[in-house]
């Protein structure tokens, strides 16, 4: 496949082929998933838990990592490898309160750093332990009360962090109320590049939307990308109700009823005035991915307001109409790439770009 033409006036799309080729697929979790950011959970839920030992699955279904996350008295969180280095079985099973980790198949301790304790029948074993024998950390970056960690990845967190508090990090985020009575997986027969794609802009908002383009302005809507991630604004029309915003916001004296964040590849914040919707957008094959929305509310009066989740449920399932639709016109024989609006699909036209880059595509 091409290289995305930097020159979005002149720029083609990315080929269906890598929406619809299982090669591609397969090369886009070890080219991309592997080496990003992914969201692994909320600080301020994992803190409030009595266990002190999480084991996740990070990307279950492509990425499959067995990762344990800890907390910490000084009520920090690390994060390291879930398989024993002995001979690889997956070590922590369910949460727990524990002050040393113990593999249940040849019983190798660990302390709750990943070194090596103890290891029964290993006397005579030379140069034991080694630094490979203890578990492997990985690195956990935290946003608010939004926690990361990345396998193998070079993205800068700090630049994410300064560019989300540029205009969201006014808000009280680490205070607003975890909701799971509302939050919900969505099943998409579609590859999850397209599912973003769809996300990526809005001009599709005035014909598949109609509620939601009641609220916004679209001719105001703006796509502001930056290094790995993108924010599309949805200002509203005087008399909306809109953002509180403070005076030396880029905003201010502007109505905004929407921040919509993207973080390369899958992750995005839905900030509203009653609080935010954060989706994770998870592989699971070429053709089907699965969509966590998780709510976390700042005002329960404006969420009365704005009524509740009956807009998103309502927009989420236009999105899997027209993207699923998509997913299908990708395998005609008669469609290979497509032209960027200029000024329209910006956040697309960046999205690809980086797609073409982690994935090496050369001319």
């Amino acid at each position: 496949m091409k290289p995305i033409n930097p020159i979005i006036e002149q720029a083609e799309t990315l080929s269906s082929h890598f929406y619809t080729e299982e090669k591609n697929y397969k090369a886009s979790i070890d080219n991309i998933m592997a080496k990003s950011w992914q969201y692994v959970g909320d600080r301020e839920q994992l803190l409030g838990m009595p266990e002190n030992v999480f084991p996740i699955t990070l990307l279950e279904k492509s990425l499959n990592e067995p990762l344990l996350l800890q907390t910490t008295g000084e009520d920090e969180i690390s994060c390291m490898s879930n398989v024993c280095t002995h001979r690889g079985f997956q070590i922590v099973h369910h949460p727990a309160k524990m002050n040393r980790i113990v593999c249940g198949y040849h019983g190798r301790r660990f302390d709750l750093d990943g070194k090596v304790a103890h290891m029964p029948e290993f006397k005579e074993v030379e140069n034991f332990p080694r630094p490979c024998d203890h578990l492997t950390h990985v690195p956990i970056k935290r946003w608010k009360r939004f926690l990361f960690t990345g396998i193998d990845t070079q993205i800068n967190f700090s630049i994410i962090k300064n560019r989300l508090d540029e205009r969201v990090g006014f808000l009280d985020i680490d205070s607003w109320r975890f909701a799971p009575e509302y939050s919900k997986t969505y099943n998409i027969n579609a590859n999850w590049a397209l599912y973003c794609d769809n996300y990526l802009e809005g001009f599709h908002i005035p014909f598949v939307h109609s509620d939601l383009n009641n609220i916004i302005d679209y001719g105001e809507y703006t796509t502001e990308c930056y290094d790995h991630m993108s924010v599309q604004i949805g200002y509203g029309k005087s008399g909306d109700e809109g953002f509180d915003i403070p005076e030396g916001h880029p905003d201010y004296g502007k109505v905004v009823v929407a921040y919509y964040y993207w973080l390369f590849p899958n992750f995005m914040l839905n900030f509203y005035p009653w609080g935010v919707q954060i989706n994770i957008v998870k592989p699971i094959s070429k053709d089907f991915c699965k969509v966590d929305f998780l709510y976390f509310i700042g005002d329960e009066d404006k969420w009365e307001q704005f009524g509740k989740d009956a807009l998103a449920e309502k927009v989420e399932r236009e999105d899997e109409y027209v993207v699923e639709a998509v997913q299908k016109g990708m395998k005609s024989r008669f469609y290979d790439t497509g032209r960027y609006s200029a000024t329209r699909e910006k956040g697309v036209h960046h999205f690809h770009r980086l797609i073409s880059d982690y994935m090496c595509f050369h001319g």
